[in-house]
């Protein structure tokens, strides 16, 4: 069984991103009436699918993936909270077709109604709804609403606290994934994404977060950003802030995916990371889709590099599926229920 934690909605049929374009222009133009919710037949889901996630699972040998709406298309900057609650629910509620059609291939992962300077409480909500009305068994959690500004409080402030405590009653972990930068100096997938995944884990570092919220758990996807490349940096920053060794400040509680696109790269990643910290990823139809010249295949067909692996069968098999099913207990309980 291989569990991808890490798929988004990157070929969701094109109705969606037309009312997301009615939405925008509403906001240029108040007066316009609210846009209606998108009409998508199955059909057109099914075709958005199988000739392209559905597809690459057969290819690739993935069992089932962790599905979210498109990261970059959250824009959680764009309008205000009641824009960004039209269009979560839109998008929350396309998932959630897509895995009444394909039970055994998606499991719901919800995005949040976040907007910059709002409380949390509509995300809350969200979060409720998506879990116990529509099945979701995790969120994603954007810890930069403004689109790379960094203007929102560290993911250690109280500010986030309702949401973690709805986090914590439903068992549910969250991704901590940004959205699109509206900041010229941060290209969104190849700096902002990164910057983000590295910025959470120090603010993990400077705060006490689990010792307020010890069940919490939160997945740093893109294998972590640059943490395991600078794991004695960040060791060491710890040591000199008077913090707790990182294995039992941050590591009980946070795990890394393996959306990493090189070979080396994901050797360094099983160096430094214990395995059990470590969820298979990939992403794919998501920031890196093109073919590698060096090896002639796909970037983000990343189970090739965890195959290539020298390590035993066991610790792969946590990394491919096990570990996925103790983080995110209500996929564990789903699958059961299906029987596998």
């Amino acid at each position: 069984m291989i569990i991808d934690c890490h798929g988004h909605y990157t070929t969701a049929p094109a109705p969606l991103q037309k009312f997301r374009d009615a939405q925008l222009a509403r906001l240029r133009n108040p007066l316009d009436p609210a846009p209606d919710a998108p009409r998508i037949g199955d059909d057109e889901i099914r075709d958005s699918l199988e000739a392209h996630q559905l597809r690459l699972q057969r290819e690739r040998g993935a069992d089932l993936t962790l599905f979210s709406p498109r990261a970059s298309a959250m824009a959680h900057h764009l309008g205000d909270e009641a824009t960004s609650q039209a269009w979560t629910e839109a998008c929350n509620d396309l998932i959630q077709r897509v895995v009444a059609l394909y039970p055994r291939n998606f499991v719901g992962v919800c995005q949040l109604p976040q907007s910059p300077g709002v409380p949390v409480a509509g995300s809350v909500r969200e979060l409720e709804r998506c879990v116990r009305e529509l099945g979701f068994v995790g969120c994603n959690l954007n810890p930069d609403p403004s689109g790379g500004h960094w203007n929102a409080p560290p993911l250690t402030d109280r500010y986030w606290y309702p949401l973690y405590e709805k986090m914590v009653e439903l068992d549910v972990p969250a991704m901590v994934h940004v959205s699109a930068s509206c900041n010229p100096a941060f290209h969104a997938t190849g700096a902002h994404y990164i910057n983000a995944d590295t910025t959470a884990f120090m603010q993990l570092i400077e705060g006490d977060l689990f010792r307020d919220f010890p069940s919490l758990r939160l997945v740093i996807p893109h294998g972590g950003g640059a943490v395991p490349y600078h794991w004695g940096r960040y060791r060491g920053l710890a040591d000199m802030l008077k913090r707790p060794p990182l294995l039992e400040h941050v590591m009980r509680n946070v795990y890394f995916d393996t959306c990493v696109y090189h070979q080396p790269g994901i050797d360094l990643l099983f160096e430094v990371i214990a395995p059990d910290n470590i969820l298979f990823g990939s992403e794919m139809l998501g920031a890196v889709r093109g073919v590698d010249p060096e090896t002639g295949h796909y970037f983000d067909d990343t189970r090739r590099y965890i195959d290539a692996l020298p390590v035993a069968p066991a610790i792969k098999q946590r990394v491919y599926s096990g570990n996925a099913r103790r983080v995110y207990p209500r996929l564990d309980a789903r699958m059961k229920s299906l029987g596998l």
